[in-house]
């Protein structure tokens, strides 16, 4: 099986989606007797400083010539300068999750010069692997061939049949809503605020579970925006929490509710599906091809009077809950396992590098599939 190296910004402990996706890559494969490393690159992301730059200039050049490397979407910026002293000895590979250009919040000269960077960078690479169709075509847009690209959508953990039975309504208690994902601009977070302060003569909480450290700013506008709408305690924010907690969440809430301007893919809607659970959303990136429509409501993005009337549907309405959780329940009858997920990324990597892992060389790997 072909060895190969990824290169991640900053620890690869890190609790986002891409992250996850990459820690469940190199576990799944060293599992499976894949030698797989890891470099993980101080300095700061994306913005790429000087310490990120000349990290992965001396990750590259302490690399063997004909060694098979991943370089994770989110560092491409550090490697404008070095990459292409190294693409005719290395076989180089990028996991872009999204493209940093469609970053919520950016300036408009910052999502230029991201998307800049892309271009240029994207076409140097021996192909390009992306969780979504979405992703693909934003990449393929920009002149990088689809015979160049694979789409590997991630797993979703799979909760025990005991998990994704419903709880017993009880009468004193508030329908709980859930918000799973970073505090960032791009997931939403004030949006669904705004829309639930004026929905305040129903019974309901929300917990948001994700990271408040990530982006220190939009975390304060947050808090600020409890407070100002009153909502104090009618809010948690829970911060990261183990899975453990994390399943218990999923288990306890009657709705999963984020209002996100993009995702690339979407995992934590795939795992409220996992958990049976009613979905609010937004029809940016991928979500709808991950939601299907029988199992959410979906707005615009950032449209939010058309997400308070979501909210006040799916509060409101029983029967609605009843008919999305049962469209949540086929629905996740169709997503992948982590395994299987990791078996078509390798898979998918041997077909742009030409690799051949045992037992991963079956079916097709040519075009947008992999």
């Amino acid at each position: 099986m072909t060895a190969f190296t990824l290169i991640v910004p900053g620890a690869l402990d890190q609790f986002t989606g891409g992250y996850l996706f990459d820690r469940h890559v190199v576990d799944g494969l060293r599992a499976n007797g894949r030698a797989v490393a890891v470099i993980e690159l101080p300095g700061e992301f994306p913005g790429a400083d000087e310490t990120a730059s000349a990290a992965a200039a001396a990750a590259l050049a302490g690399l063997p010539s004909g060694h098979t490397v991943v370089i994770d979407g989110l560092a491409l910026p550090a490697f404008t300068e070095c990459l292409d002293a190294h693409t005719g000895r290395l076989s180089i590979v990028a996991f872009v999750h999204h493209p940093l250009s469609l970053e919520t919040g950016l300036s408009a000269h910052a999502a230029q010069v991201y998307a800049l960077i892309e271009r240029r960078l994207w076409p140097m690479m021996r192909g390009l692997l992306c969780p979504s169709s979405h992703t693909a075509a934003a990449i393929i847009a920009t002149g990088v061939p689809a015979d160049r690209v694979r789409v590997t959508p991630p797993g979703t953990r799979v909760p025990a049949a005991a998990a994704t039975e419903a709880l017993q309504p009880v009468a004193s208690r508030p329908l709980q809503l859930l918000a799973v994902g970073t505090v960032t601009q791009r997931k939403g977070h004030l949006q669904l605020i705004e829309a639930l302060s004026r929905l305040q003569e129903l019974d309901w909480h929300l917990t948001c579970i994700g990271s408040l450290t990530r982006d220190p700013s939009c975390a304060r506008a947050l808090r600020d925006a409890i407070r100002v709408h009153g909502l104090d305690r009618r809010v948690t924010l829970a911060g990261e929490v183990s899975a453990q907690h994390l399943d218990a969440a999923y288990r306890e809430a009657d709705v999963f509710a984020l209002a996100s301007h993009h995702e690339g893919y979407g995992m934590v809607y795939a795992e409220a599906l996992a958990f049976h659970l009613p979905i609010v959303a937004t029809s940016a990136g991928a979500i709808p091809a991950t939601v299907a429509a029988d199992t959410a409501l979906l707005v615009g993005p950032g449209d939010i009077l058309a997400l308070r009337e979501a909210l006040r549907q799916v509060l409101t309405d029983v029967a609605l809950r009843q008919r999305l959780a049962a469209g949540a329940a086929r629905a996740a009858q169709d997503l992948s396992d982590w395994p299987t997920a990791v078996h078509r990324w390798a898979r998918a990597l041997d077909g742009l590098t030409g690799g051949l892992a045992d037992g991963l060389a079956d079916g097709p790997t040519d075009g947008l599939t992999a």
